[in-house]
């Protein structure tokens, strides 16, 4: 799964653009006579019609969508069959402004077509259509057909059928045993869902995820923890609205839509089986509040992880971010900071340096009566480390001087390898700041570990930040091919062994040396990407030491998941005088300054 939703075109707030590319004509163009919806839609997820005309469809006008590159209308037909594997409705592609109204009793004859949102290289279930419609409006003002109640008890607890990496499409639907396959047996249908806690908030797009198994793995602030491939959480469901925008809720994780939410059951790109909402129901607060860690204790270091989001000097973040560092993470001695942009930001002029990003930063901590921060990093050269174009993101050690002090050994740079010595019989970095062999294919387009050497109350504390690589390109949790594939993890192996290979060289040298290793890992506490990173021992993932509902530092789809993580080396590990916190300030929340929350460890040198 992506884990920047600025990926997306602000452009588009429901299905992507309908093209060629992503409309799959399944059998040789034909003309079949007057059907039934549930004909057209068949017992699988491929209409037995795609690639054919289809005369005299009828049904009542459900909905209508007047805005956006998916302009068209839905259908349902109000006598339905008795097999609950068919669905009673349909999307009518206009791709301009429909010319029906609610209730309107209609006969459509058009073309079958399986419109893949996104695309047939995104994996996505595509989409059962009208299309290039002739439309005659029999009758209006109609009795919309009752809207099919979606409860706890009625989606199954099995997520979806296996097809061993292979397509489900011709899979004959068994609604009553895979929740993928029950709403896709509702697809196009008037559906609607009572009293549904918020578990995804209300994003830039005027979308938001709900839950109707509100026990279905609970996380402490009230969403759905993601804590292992097979617990997809059956019960989430993405909401957009066919209504104005300024009418959409801005909901918090934990509030609840009170009352009836209904309308139309779309399938999208960004989030598979929608409910495109004409009637919402009441926003209700929930009561999440963003939270605040204790600070440390005069013997305890506190090391953070915060990716602040593609953070440079345009941006009107600075305050929020340094009263998030200062109050609610009571000011660490160490933050390693991701995604700190250059000095223009996405500017895409040659400049790498990051010194006005970090000044403005410090100065707005002190202004919020944090510590003076000191920092360091090595720039990176222009154009190779992945993220916005232009923006040359980093990661950057903050670090309190009255409290800790940085060994500077010079000589780092973006392509250089600082490396491990011994000096007086302890480890030491040959560069400090430095980077972990920066030209090793694991690090291609991505950005480069940064090591540094810490000294706290005399002793050596050894840091290296991370940002691996996105999860962008992967295929979602609704694909067609399950299990869906997660192509991005190859080089995120590749990243997490480069750095198990540092840290044990660390080991080598000095067995009892205090490492830890943070940052914005792009992946789950249970992936393999974890796993490579604690082989051997070397490493462990310590926001395991919290109850499974604190495990998440960011929301997708619902999903509260872990991508931010601090790992620690023996030492720390068995010495037990430590402390993990996830502090909830930015995930759960409509208003986030940044998509993930910062993470903190407090442990005794």
């Amino acid at each position: 799964m992506p884990s920047k939703s600025s990926a997306r075109l602000a452009a588009l707030t429901v299905a992507a653009v309908c093209s060629a590319a992503s409309t799959v004509v399944l059998v040789p163009s034909a003309h079949a006579a007057s059907v039934r919806v549930h004909d057209v839609q068949g017992t699988t997820r491929l209409s037995p019609y795609a690639g054919q005309q289809v005369t005299d469809v009828a049904g009542i006008v459900t909905g209508t969508r007047t805005y956006g590159s998916s302009k068209g209308f839905w259908i349902q037909d109000p006598s339905p069959d008795a097999d609950p594997a068919t669905s009673e409705g349909i999307f009518v592609f206009t791709s301009s402004t429909p010319k029906v109204t609610v209730g309107d009793a209609v006969t459509v004859s058009g073309t079958v077509s399986e419109y893949v949102p996104g695309g047939t290289s995104s994996g996505n279930q595509s989409l059962t259509e009208i299309t290039r419609p002739t439309v005659t409006v029999v009758s209006s003002g109609n009795t919309v057909p009752a809207a099919t109640r979606i409860t706890a008890r009625s989606v199954p607890r099995a997520y979806t059928p296996e097809a061993d990496g292979g397509s489900v499409n011709t899979l004959p639907l068994r609604p009553s045993r895979y929740a993928l396959d029950y709403y896709e047996s509702l697809e196009g249908m008037n559906v609607q869902v009572t009293d549904t806690r918020v578990v995804g908030a209300t994003d830039p797009y005027t979308e938001l995820w709900v839950t109707v198994k509100p026990e279905e793995h609970p996380s402490a602030g009230g969403g759905t923890v993601y804590g292992s491939y097979d617990s997809q959480n059956t019960g989430r469901l993405q909401i957009q609205s066919l209504g104005a925008v300024a009418d959409f809720p801005d909901a918090t994780v934990g509030d609840t839509l009170a009352g009836t939410t209904a309308g139309p059951l779309d399938y999208n790109q960004y989030g598979g089986y929608t409910l495109v909402a004409n009637r919402l129901g009441t926003l209700r607060d929930g009561g999440t509040e963003r939270e605040t860690t204790r600070a440390q204790q005069r013997d305890e270091l506190a090391v953070a992880t915060y990716n602040v989001e593609n953070l440079d000097p345009s941006d009107d973040t600075f305050a929020a971010h340094a009263e998030a560092i200062t109050h609610n993470l009571a000011s660490p001695d160490i933050v390693s900071l991701e995604e700190i942009q250059d000095d223009n930001g996405a500017v895409n002029d040659g400049t790498v340096a990051a010194d006005e990003t970090m000044a403005k930063l410090i100065d707005a901590i002190v202004a919020a009566g944090g510590p003076r921060y000191d920092w360091r990093s090595v720039d990176p050269a222009d154009g190779e480390d992945g993220g916005e174009p232009g923006g040359n993101i980093r990661q950057v050690f903050l670090f309190n001087p009255e409290r800790v002090s940085f060994t500077d050994r010079a000589g780092g740079d973006a392509t250089t390898a600082t490396e491990v010595t011994k000096v007086r019989g302890k480890a030491a970095l040959t560069l400090s700041p430095g980077r972990v062999d920066p030209t090793d294919e694991a690090w291609e387009n991505s950005r480069k570990p940064l090591a540094g050497e810490f000294v706290f109350r005399g002793k050596t504390v050894f840091v290296i930040a991370n940002h691996f690589a996105s999860k962008g390109g992967d295929q979602g949790l609704t694909s067609q091919y399950q299990p869906p594939t997660r192509g991005s993890e190859t080089q995120r192996h590749l990243q997490a062994t480069a750095v198990n290979a540092f840290v044990k060289d660390i080991l080598a040298t000095q067995k009892n040396a205090d490492v830890v290793t943070l940052g914005d890992i792009n992946d789950f506490e249970f992936s393999t990407t974890t796993k490579l990173l604690e082989d051997g021992g070397a490493l462990w993932s310590a926001v395991k030491s919290l109850p499974r509902d604190e495990r998440y530092s960011y929301v997708y789809q619902g999903n509260s998941q872990v991508l931010d993580q601090i790992l620690v080396s023996p030492s720390i590990r068995r010495g037990g005088h430590f402390r993990y916190d996830s502090v909830h300030v930015n995930a759960e929340f409509h208003d986030q300054i940044s998509d993930h929350d910062p993470q903190v460890l407090r442990f005794r040198p």
